[in-house]
């Protein structure tokens, strides 16, 4: 099993920054790539980015040019870096895992708990 613990959330005025943290322990060898999710009120969770063991980074058109995800293996931890917030960011962004089991890839296969942004205009 994989846990992941995110941090870094709270509240910035637009036009901000923030960095978020996502810990990871536990089977650290079983995961194929992590990402970050986020979900507004009365909106379904969507993709923020995501990147793989190799570091290769994948970004939805909403953080493109201001989000940047990075991950230090020695820490088993992933970064998102959050540059010119928008009040449209505001949402809890929680961290995944998508894990090997077998010779297979579980997509999602551990979540945290999130954690609150809320951008302030």
């Amino acid at each position: 099993q994989v846990q992941l613990v995110e941090s870094g959330g709270g509240l910035v005025q637009a036009g901000g920054s923030l960095r978020l943290s996502c810990a990871a322990s536990g089977s650290i060898f079983s995961i194929a790539a992590m990402g970050w999710y986020r979900q507004a009120p009365g909106k379904q969770r969507e993709l923020v980015a995501t990147i793989s063991n190799d570091g290769t980074p994948n970004y939805a058109d909403s953080g493109k040019g201001r989000f940047t995800i990075s991950r230090d293996n020695a820490k088993n931890t992933v970064y998102l870096e959050m540059n010119s917030l928008k009040p449209e960011d505001t949402a809890v962004y929680s961290c995944s895992a998508d894990l090997w089991v077998g010779p297979e890839v579980v997509h999602g296969g551990s979540w945290g708990k999130g954690t609150q942004v809320t951008v302030s205009s």
